[in-house]
């Protein structure tokens, strides 16, 4: 019996050896943009931390790109909604997985457009561009374009949206869907922590201990 793993494609496997190669120095790169911040400056607007983050990968783990590959080839689902693509390595995790289910879509979402432009080029490069659509822009506003309803999550952008995007997307969230979130570690998270932790919002959650946390959150 022959069994199929995207992940081991030899373009899909050096794609993301050499991103989380370059993720290496992405505390360098944060301290360094941080570093020319004026003091006493205003807190920056998602958009310029974006512009000023452009080169910084912020990825997933690898470990815990493996549990969201596994998530959804358990799952099966037929639209894959997530925000926050960076450099497209969470991407890469998710399209493989759809792929080899035989079944589905991933619509991502990137405000740098930077960002997309390279993340594109991977997607292109080792052959899962036509299973994934990035949503340039505002998540808040390009996701109010989706059409359907969604059938996997994973937040991964900025840990301050989490939520807004999560309630954004929730009217296209049916019973038993899984959210995941990363970077359960992050103050930033809590409130949204809070919101899917207390099951009177609908949902039954759990925290996974792997890399910086990963928090599942099934629709109840």
């Amino acid at each position: 019996m022959t069994f199929t793993n995207t992940l081991h494609d030899t373009r899909v496997a050096a794609a993301l050896s050499a991103m989380f190669r370059r993720a290496e120095h992405d505390d360098a790169m944060t301290r360094r943009y941080q570093a020319q911040r004026t003091p006493g400056a205003a807190p920056m607007t998602h958009r310029e931390h974006s512009d000023a983050a452009a080169q910084v990968y912020m990825p997933i783990s690898a470990r815990g790109g493996q549990l969201i590959y596994n998530l959804v080839r358990a799952v099966r689902p037929a639209t894959v909604v997530e925000f926050g693509t960076s450099f497209g390595i969470s991407t890469l995790y998710l399209a493989a997985a759809v792929r080899d289910n035989g079944t589905g879509r991933v619509i991502s979402t990137e405000l740098s457009a930077t960002k997309v432009a390279a993340a594109q080029r991977t997607f292109t490069e080792v052959g899962l561009d036509e299973l994934i659509t990035v949503l340039e822009g505002d998540a808040l506003q390009t996701l109010t374009t989706l059409e359907g309803p969604v059938d996997f999550v994973l937040l991964d952008g900025w840990k301050d949206l989490c939520l807004p995007v999560l309630r954004l997307l929730e009217p296209r969230i049916a019973p038993g869907t899984l959210v995941v979130a990363d970077d359960v570690n992050l103050r930033s998270l809590q409130t949204y922590l809070d919101y899917v932790r207390e099951s009177a919002n609908g949902y039954h959650s759990v925290t996974f201990p792997v890399e910086d946390g990963m928090e599942i959150s099934c629709r109840l």
